[in-house]
């Protein structure tokens, strides 16, 4: 029997399709920080305030790349990459409602 716990664990990861220009996108492992149905509601309220950084650190807490995770290297990857806040902001909503859904 599959074993589930009323309170979501406070990370989860999941795949997201990085688009590069002129070429397919790349699959990179995100770790997203997990939000109740209460918390989501509020960060979505408060997501046009907020730029494609400030958004993105507030959604993900690492990566699976050689670079570092830091403010830093979110701005250089989300200045060179412009499609890449838009993917991650679908996964990281679709992941979440998802699995409200199949649960």
């Amino acid at each position: 029997m599959a074993k589930f716990a009323l309170k979501a664990a406070p990370t989860f990861n999941a795949k997201v399709g990085f688009p590069v220009a002129g070429g397919d996108s790349v699959e990179v492992l995100v770790t997203f920080k997990h939000r109740t149905k209460t918390a989501l509601d509020e960060f979505m309220k408060t997501r046009k305030d907020h730029g494609d950084v400030e958004a993105f650190m507030e959604m993900v807490v690492g990566w699976d790349l050689s670079d570092e995770f830091n403010e830093e290297n979110v701005k250089t990857l989300l200045e060179n990459h412009i499609g890449v806040a838009l993917a991650t902001y679908k996964t990281y909503i679709d992941e979440l409602v998802q699995h409200r859904v199949k649960n």
